[in-house]
């Protein structure tokens, strides 16, 4: 299309290649990207008819323009694209059943945690007051480390309780 076409050279340019590309009309993959590019350019130059170009610099600027514009529009459905996606996976059954399975990690690790820690201190108190002959007394490292092991493993747990309840907050918020 010549520098100086004017607003009805482009509508009918763009109407011809609407009905080319047009996805309801064209059974090819690629027609609905067409169309949808037909579209943009049909849009960027209604918008930037009136700078008038005239020039090969002027082209220049506009197709750099007309890049953006076409980097901004990808991007904005891309996001949406993402968000519809996300969106339907956290309402799908799957993502509900990995809820659930979750919590059960959670919960067990909790339950783990305070076993190890339970264990190793009764474990200690034990064996010093029920040693065992020819054995010699626990080393009270091993019992720090292992007590060290439990709360470490205990705060964890905590940790992604705290952020498994504040995701489940987040969630019906968005819900209700």
């Amino acid at each position: 299309m010549p520098f100086n076409s004017s607003i009805e050279e482009i509508k009918k340019a763009y109407r011809i290649k609407a009905r080319m590309y047009h996805p309801d009309i064209n059974p090819l993959p690629e027609s609905k990207e067409k169309f949808i590019q037909a579209t943009e350019a049909y849009e960027f130059l209604l918008a930037n008819h009136d700078k008038g170009v005239s020039d090969e610099e002027a082209f220049r600027q506009a197709m750099e323009e007309w890049r953006k514009y076409r980097q901004d529009r990808a991007r904005q459905r891309a996001y949406a694209y993402a968000q519809d996606s996300y969106n339907r996976f956290r309402n799908s059954k799957l993502y509900k059943t990995t809820r659930i399975f979750d919590a059960t990690r959670i919960i067990y690790s909790l339950i783990l945690s305070v076993l190890i820690i339970v264990y190793t201190i009764f474990g200690y108190v034990y064996r010093l007051r029920h040693p065992v002959p020819y054995f010699r007394n626990p080393n009270p490292i091993v019992f720090i480390l292992l007590l060290l092991l439990g709360m470490s493993f205990f705060i964890i747990s905590l940790i992604y309780l705290k952020a498994y309840l504040d995701s489940s907050k987040k969630h019906r918020k968005k819900q209700g």
